[in-house]
């Protein structure tokens, strides 16, 4: 990960952690090349320089930072696959749909994280927050509407992602890992996540541009070293499978519209 792009995410990290509160970013402008007197002959040769900083931009909740601080994170794990580096504006805790001003201008409302840049990628994921901590998992039909609606057209996340397409960039939406059949604090949330994201699934039908990232494959029956001992988020091994995975997709699509 760059140097500003390391310094801010880690600065904003240890903040949003210490007051359940990311900041960060602007691409660095680009100076026109110098021109001759001459500027009538030479103009046809001028060659406007390559926009400079990164491409791939990643937004979401602790899923993606976690473990920011070692830089060992699922954005630093795509950096070392596609040897490029990764904005990476995720914040642990941060929801799809937050209300307080403030905080949520800091990053805890996931589309709140977006900086304007060259962006050809944005990696995005939330929900689980929501879902876990809005309605425990359970009567969450409002919540899981005005998040994403059933056919996965109208809600906040559509809404997040257009605002993303509109800019030119592509969009690889990464699901949540689950769990390897060993008890997890979150194992009531199953149900609850497979619908969000089967709502998430039928977002990306509508858009080639859009990429649904599953992660439902990617833990086995009885493997706890995907996951943290908490066995919510990842472990440093999750992170690394986590990141080959989103990179796997960027590669197999950087030629899409």
């Amino acid at each position: 990960m760059t140097a500003p792009f390391r310094f801010f995410a880690s600065f904003f990290a240890v903040l949003l952690f210490a007051a359940s509160c990311a900041e960060t970013v602007d691409t660095a402008e680009i100076t026109p090349p110098a021109v001759s007197e001459n500027a009538d002959v030479v103009s046809k040769n001028v060659v406007e320089p390559a926009p400079t900083g990164p491409r791939i931009l990643a937004m979401g909740d602790s899923m993606m930072a976690w473990h920011s601080l070692t830089q060992a994170s699922v954005p630093h794990s795509i950096e070392k696959a596609l040897d490029e580096p990764v904005a990476s504006m995720a914040v642990s805790g941060a929801r799809v749909i937050y209300n307080l001003p403030i905080t949520g201008a800091m990053g805890l409302k996931i589309s709140s994280q977006y900086r304007k840049g060259e962006w050809d990628w944005v990696v995005l994921n939330g929900g689980g927050n929501d879902l876990w901590l809005g309605c425990g998992c359970g009567a969450c039909t409002r919540k899981m509407d005005k998040m994403i609606s059933e056919d996965g057209k109208r809600g906040a996340i559509p809404q997040m992602v257009q605002k993303a397409r509109e800019t030119g960039a592509q969009v690889a939406w990464v699901g949540y890992l689950r769990s390897p059949g060993a008890w997890s604090p979150i194992e009531g949330c199953k149900k609850t996540g497979n619908e969000l994201e089967t709502r998430i699934q039928k977002l990306a039908a509508l858009d080639r541009g859009v990429h649904y990232v599953s992660l439902a494959d990617l833990v086995p029956q009885g493997d706890r070293s995907f996951h943290g001992l908490d066995m919510i988020h990842p472990s440093l091994k999750g992170s690394r499978e986590i990141g080959k995975r989103v990179a796997a997709v960027i590669v197999a699509n950087d030629a899409v519209n």
